[in-house]
């Protein structure tokens, strides 16, 4: 498997954990949570696929 891939899912765990902390503090909504989610999802798969270019 390749080694950029498995630490871009770690980042998105620890990212998951401290979204979640966050989300305590700053008390974000279900919409407000989801468009972080997509929004970092979205940032991740665009630094992983300039690898590729």
């Amino acid at each position: 498997m390749d080694p950029g891939l498995i630490l871009l899912i770690f980042l998105a765990f620890l990212f998951a954990w401290l979204l979640n902390r966050v989300r305590r503090f700053f008390r974000l909504g279900t919409v407000g949570y989801a468009g972080v989610v997509i929004v970092f999802v979205l940032v991740m798969l665009a630094i992983w696929g300039q690898q590729y270019r």
